[in-house]
This record gives structure tokens, C-alpha cells and sequence, in this order.
């Protein structure tokens, strides 16, 4: 697998044909718009102006209502088991179709409008109820007005007051006024003052003293239980209008396919439209720059012919490298690694496609580190739901692709240490059959073979190692630095390798080990080559110390293969020795089956971290050269419906 080699396209059309032009790049799925580069203050292209872009503000705001209206619909009528559906283009840009799907967007925004607005008066009375609630034991109306001779005031002593108390103080004060409590609560006394406005000094006087607290009438009508049974009748009503609401949008739920076709295609016309906003247009023509790829190159010839157009297509130029769009050639077995790959960061146009090389060794120690026959069947079964029951796309069809691929190694692994969430089969049939010795047949296990485990996880990462530095070696050579590939990677095989034959006692010559002296000395001169003076030593130095140190700690890296493994079996084992402590299978069963649970979750999330620290630090470090954009065709983006494309 390889990066797909890349066209740039220049296009001048008339701006008749820019719609239909663009409709027939876009069902390509082939081609992505750029910003054309042109000088703007050249006479020859100021006349060139960017396009209107209210379609595009249009397509997105239709777009946003839609899922809107469909975040209505999951609340009030949600679909059990929702899975992406099949829509041919026909009905896809059917205008029957979209405007019913926007009739049902309006009614559904519109009813959850009114359910708002429902709420909020439901609110605002349940307020009003609880405001009634301290004077529904007065029977006089809360709107009795002050006259000319005598005031009328509700208000609020503080609970620490006594109302016995503050009504005999204003008896002793004055026989003009008269204080009546409508009720308490934990913190305030509700009363009813009266007074003749000639004892207005003395009453004012003590109520300050004791606390008092005007409370500001609120236009009400009636005695305060006549209200309280006004507002239960409206919130009765408010209650029926609201069930009814409800009950709209629940049937309303029917529309869903016709609102996610409307999303979808606000989404395919926001797509075109973003792509014509970065078009050049004059009154009369348009022009246009953009990538494809090159196997695509003679297809959109063909469909270009059709307009009154004038194109070229042209490979990039080195000095371009930087702005090519990346688009990576994979199969079924490495296109899920493009996962790892955009977490990273995308390869240059000019480097290599990681995945084919990454992936063996990727699935390889996934499956080393969970290493469990359930766990790989668990992991089967969720890539298997992603990809043909939800038919996920982009991310999660990739998740679910290597879901699948490290499934298969996690359950060959298991097979390979006997272990099937831990050791659960020998320890439920230890509680069946005390004299039971079932057990799973396995080549090694973590607990009794861990110094094996680990001396294969640092060969493997040798291995994986050396792969980086050959790639590295041909890489290099391939792009006439095969002076850099000689020093840098092939003087430090031979090291190693001598360095190997030595320990063995392999290929010396008259007692000396060759190899390795033949290594040291093309180590000596490499390194210094370039360097002058003193700087010869330093730089000598400087490529021992980091080469050694560097192989060292790099190869050591890859023990996490074995502590991983180890430790999933550990926990794995604890839990099902917990639940065989209690004796008792079913609670065993529970037990185990929630310690795996947890043990497979934290797993998953560990074993891919570390996987991926491994190839992106220890193996893409050797050769990979990042700095690339991933290839983004205009095309049919769509969320919820896959498009079948017809024969023309």
C-alpha cells in the first residue's frame, strides 16, 4: 500500500455551468477545492472575486434546525436500535421528499416551542402557588385597598418574634392598629396589619423595631385560597395542553427518516457550497483549483468535456509537496490502522504510508498484551455490531475494523496461555466438582513463564526495531541519500551485529571479532565525518552515547507487552478468586463477570495507549515523516443515510 498519487486541477468555466459542474464533482467524490493561488493585485485576476455565500449559510442553518428537531424527537419519541439507512440519489435530491421533511422540522420546533412556553407559565404559577401558600388561611382579600382613614399592609415578622408578643407591644402602643397572622414557616410570620393612619408614627416605630417587612401586592384578585384554586385549574389545563404537546411530537416521531434526510442533505449541499466559496467568480465565468487522484485524472476528464470549460491537469511540483492533500491506499486488513494514524498525524506527501507497515505489529501486540480467548471473542462480536448492524463509518467503522483484527490475535494469544476470562473455567469447576482439575491446555502463561514473555516482547521489539531502520535504509536510498542511509542505519547493523557474533563466539578471525571491529571503525568515521577539530571526539561521543542509550531504552520500551499481559491476568485471576471464596457459583459468576468487565474496559483503553506510544515513538521515529493533510473530496457527506449511487 502506497500514497495515493495526487492531480491538481486549474478549471475556467462559464458561470452558467458552475452549479451542475459542481453536482457532477461532487457525485465523483473525487475531487477537493482548494484556494486557488493567484496574485490578486494582477490586473489579469482583479476582476476575479470571491462568491456569495448565503447558500452555504442557508444549507448549515437548515442543517442546524434539523438536528434540532431531531434532538426534539429523541426526547419525546426515541427509536429503539437506530442504524444507518439506504437513500439512492433520486430520492435523496427529491423535492417532494425535502419539503416534507422540512414541513415535519417545522412542526416538530414549533411544538417544542409551544411545550417551552407551556413550561415556563407551569413554572410561573407553581411560583405563584407557593407564594399564596402563608396566606390561604386569611380570609381577606389580598387586594383590600387602603382608604383614606386607614392602611392596609401585608407583611413579614422574622420566626424569632413571637406574633403573641408583637401583637400585645402594638395593643400597649396603640388600640388604632390590629395585627393578624395568616400563617408561618421556619423563617417568617405572615400578617395582616391594620391601622388608622393618626397612630402611623407609633405603628411604623414599633414594626421597624420588631422586624417588619412590607410585601409589595401583586395584583391579585380575590382571597388568597380563591386564587390558589384559580391557579390549580390553569395548571390543570397547562397539564393537558402539555400532555397533548407531547403527545404531537411523539407522533411526530414517524417523520424521523424524512428530518435525518433533510440534515443529509443540508449536509451534501453545505459540502458543495463550502467547496464553490472557495472558487473565484467574475459576472460571467468562475475559476477553480483542486486535487484528485491521479487514477481518478481520466474520469473527470470525461465529465469536463461536457461544459464549456478549460482545465489542466498537472502533477505537483516538490516545492507543492506541503499543500498536496493526503490520500492513503489501504486494503481491508490495513485501512482500520487509519485510526492510529490520524490520532497521530498524517504523512507527508512525499513520505510513506505507515499503515501496511505498522499494522502486523500493531494487532500483534494487542493481542499479546490482552491475551485472553473472551476477551477476543467480546471484541469480535463489537466490531462485528459497528460495522454490520450500525454500519459505522470514518472513526468508528475504523474502530470497529480493529476491533475485529485484534479480536482475532487477542483470542489466538488466549488460546496460546490458556485463558478464557482468567482462569474462570478451572475455577467454576472447582466449585462444581471440588476433585475437578480442568484446565484450558495452553503453550505458556504470564504467571509461570513471565521471564519467557519477556525476553519474546523485547525480540519482538528488536524486530520492530530493525524493520523501522530498513525501511528507514531504503527509504532513504530510494531518494538518493544513500550516503545517510550507510552511516546512520547499516554502520550500526553491523555494530549489532558483531556486537551479537562476539557474544557467540561466531565469525572471529584469528581470536578478533571482525564484525564488530569493522562496525566501530565505520561508527568512528560516520559520526565525524562532518565534524572538525575537538568537534570530532564530541560528535564521536555524542553517537555512541545516544546510539547505545537510545537502542537500549527503545528496545526496553517494549517490556510493556509483558507487564501488560501480566497484569491483566493478575486482575483477572483476583476477581475470580473473590467470587470463588464465597462458595457459591451464581455469586461467583456475578463477581468474575464484573471484575472481567472492569479488567477488559481498563485493558482496551491501556493496551491501545501503549500500543500506540509504541509505534509512534519507537518505530515511526525511524522513518516516518509527518506533516500531511488527509484528502477531503467534496462528496456525499451524509450522517444518517447511505447513498446509492445509479448508473448515469
Amino acid at each position: 500500500m502506497s500514497i495515493v498519487k495526487m492531480k491538481h486541477l486549474r478549471l475556467m468555466g462559464l458561470q452558467q455551468d458552475r452549479e451542475e459542474l459542481l453536482r457532477v464533482l461532487q457525485r465523483m467524490g473525487c475531487v477537493e477545492i482548494d484556494e486557488p493561488v493567484v496574485d490578486r493585485t494582477d490586473p489579469e485576476w482583479s476582476a476575479l472575486q470571491n462568491p456569495d455565500v448565503t447558500a452555504l449559510i442557508h444549507a448549515r442553518e437548515r442543517g442546524g434546525e434539523g438536528e434540532r428537531a431531531l434532538a426534539a424527537l429523541k426526547r419525546y419519541a426515541p427509536q429503539k436500535g437506530a442504524v444507518r439507512t439506504a437513500l439512492t440519489e433520486q430520492e435523496l435530491f427529491d423535492q417532494a421528499r425535502l419539503e416534507q421533511g422540512e414541513q415535519a422540522i417545522k412542526a416538530v420546533l414549533e411544538a417544542e416551542q409551544t411545550l417551552a412556553a407551556l413550561r415556563a407559565q407551569q413554572t410561573k404559577l407553581e411560583t405563584q402557588l407557593q407564594e399564596l401558600a402563608p396566606w390561604l388561611a386569611l380570609d381577606v382579600p389580598l387586594d383590600t385597598p387602603s382608604t383614606k382613614e386607614v392602611t392596609v399592609q401585608l407583611g413579614t415578622l422574622p420566626a424569632l418574634v413571637e406574633v403573641s408578643e408583637a401583637q400585645g407591644r402594638l395593643q400597649a402602643e396603640t388600640e388604632l392598629a390590629r395585627l393578624t397572622c395568616a400563617g408561618s414557616d421556619a423563617e417568617r410570620h405572615y400578617l395582616l396589619l391594620m391601622y388608622h393612619n393618626s397612630a402611623r408614627e407609633q405603628v411604623a416605630a414599633l414594626l421597624k423595631e420588631l422586624g417588619w417587612t412590607a410585601v409589595p401586592p401583586r395584583n391579585w384578585t380575590g382571597t388568597a385560597q380563591e386564587n390558589h384554586t384559580r391557579i390549580q385549574r390553569e395548571l390543570t389545563a397547562l397539564a393537558q395542553q402539555i400532555e397533548a404537546t407531547e403527545e404531537q411530537l411523539r407522533q411526530l416521531g414517524g417523520a424521523r427518516e424524512r428530518v435525518q434526510q433533510v440534515v443529509d442533505r443540508a449536509a451534501v449541499d453545505a459540502d458543495r457550497e463550502e467547496g464553490a466559496s472557495r472558487l473565484l467568480d467574475t459576472q460571467n465565468a468562475f475559476f477553480l483549483e483542486g486535487w484528485l487522484p491521479q487514477d481518478s485524472g481520466e474520469a473527470v476528464s470525461r465529465a469536463l468535456e461536457d461544459f464549456a470549460c478549460a482545465f489542466e491537469l498537472t502533477d505537483p511540483e516538490p516545492e507543492d509537496y506541503e499543500k498536496v492533500p493526503v490520500k492513503l491506499k489501504n486494503n481491508w486488513f490495513t485501512k482500520p490502522l487509519n485510526m492510529v494514524t490520524e490520532m497521530y498525524v498524517y504523512p507527508a506527501y512525499d513520505g510513506l504510508d505507515p499503515n501496511p507497515l505498522m499494522a502486523p505489529f500493531f494487532i500483534v501486540f494487542f493481542g499479546l498484551m490482552m491475551a485472553d480467548m473472551a476477551y477476543g471473542l467480546l471484541m469480535l462480536l463489537g466490531g462485528w455490531y459497528l460495522l454490520k448492524k450500525l454500519h459505522a463509518k470514518g472513526t468508528m467503522g475504523h474502530m470497529g475494523g480493529l476491533l475485529v483484527l485484534c479480536g482475532v490475535s487477542t483470542f489466538i494469544f488466549g488460546a496460546l496461555t490458556g485463558g478464557f476470562l482468567g482462569d474462570f473455567i478451572p475455577q467454576i469447576a472447582k466449585l462444581i466438582d471440588p476433585n475437578s482439575n480442568v484446565q484450558l491446555p495452553y503453550l505458556f502463561t504470564p504467571l509461570t513463564d513471565t521471564l519467557a514473555i519477556l525476553v519474546g516482547s523485547l525480540v519482538l521489539g528488536l524486530i520492530q526495531i530493525i524493520t523501522g531502520m530498513a525501511i528507514s535504509v531504503v527509504y532513504q536510498c530510494r531518494n538518493g541519500h544513500w550516503v545517510d542511509a550507510l552511516w546512520n542505519e547499516i554502520t550500526w547493523w553491523i555494530v549489532l551485529a558483531g556486537a551479537a557474533l562476539a557474544i557467540l563466539g561466531v565469525g572471529n578471525v584469528a581470536g578478533y571479532p571482525v564484525v564488530l571491529f569493522v562496525g566501530l571503525a565505520m561508527l568512528v568515521y560516520g559520526s565525524t565525518r562532518n565534524a572538525k577539530g575537538f568537534g570530532k571526539v564530541t560528535a564521536l561521543i555524542g553517537a555512541v552515547y545516544n546510539g547505545v542509550s537510545g537502542y537500549f531504552s527503545d528496545i526496553l520500551s517494549y517490556a510493556r507487552l509483558m507487564a501488560l499481559m501480566l497484569a491483566g491476568a493478575v486482575i483477572a485471576q483476583v476477581f475470580n478468586t473473590l467470587g470463588s471464596v464465597t462458595g457459591n457459583v451464581i455469586v461467583f459468576v456475578i463477581i468474575s463477570l464484573i471484575g472481567n468487565a472492569l479488567n477488559l474496559a481498563l485493558n482496551l483503553l491501556g493496551c491501545y495507549v501503549h500500543d500506540l506510544r509504541l509505534q509512534c515513538l519507537e518505530f515511526f521515529g525511524r522513518f516516518y515523516k509527518e506533516g500531511g493533510r488527509p484528502f477531503a473530496p467534496m462528496t456525499y457527506k451524509t450522517k444518517y443515510a447511505d447513498i446509492i449511487k445509479e448508473e448515469n
